[in-house]
């Protein structure tokens, strides 16, 4: 007789970390692969020091879900702008190994072949809904898989971190601005 779907487990620790090794080896590969294939430029977009054109897409997408709720909808395009300069500014003061970290995250979340899987969302970021993008966060952020929660994380913190450093954030956080001296 064979046991039931529910006295047996679904994944047992053994196949979980089967399956996050392989989950790390494909994103090692993709990200091997987009860099060698030139996918991955290391050429700033114009205007920006760090942040390339192919990760201007994402990152526009991404940046009016994260800031729902914090910008009104008439000020979330300067808010984004805005944001996306802060970001630049900090990636460049990045060290050369965080900056190549973070631009294979973008790399990943960027190209069609690991986008779909990855993150649910098939299509171009410029074509993203903002609750498809939502749930691709949500998802992320409740991996069983530690390197898609480390990615969440990762995303999270620059984007919150670029907002905030910005004078028409702290308004809305209730923080004054600092002294003056």
């Amino acid at each position: 007789m064979h046991p039931s779907l529910t006295e047996t487990p679904a994944l047992s620790r053994r196949g979980l970390l089967k399956f996050s090794l392989g989950a790390t080896a494909f994103l090692a590969t993709a990200g091997l692969g987009a860099s060698l294939s030139g996918c991955s430029s290391s050429v700033p977009a114009g205007g920006y020091a760090a942040l390339r054109s192919n990760d201007l897409p994402f990152l526009r997408a991404l940046i009016p879900v994260m800031l729902d709720g914090a910008v009104a909808a008439d000020k979330m395009a300067a808010a984004v702008e805005g944001t996306l300069q802060s970001l630049d500014q900090g990636l460049d003061h990045l060290s050369p190994e965080m900056l190549k970290l973070s631009r294979q995250l973008f790399d990943v979340l960027g190209m069609a072949v690991t986008r779909g899987p990855l993150t649910g969302i098939w299509g171009s970021w410029e074509n993203a809904d903002p609750d498809a993008v939502r749930h691709f966060l949500e998802r992320w952020r409740n991996s069983s898989l530690s390197l898609l929660r480390m990615g969440h994380s990762s995303l999270l913190q620059m984007v919150m971190m670029a907002w905030y450093k910005r004078v028409e954030s702290w308004a809305h956080c209730g923080y004054p601005g600092p002294p003056s001296v």
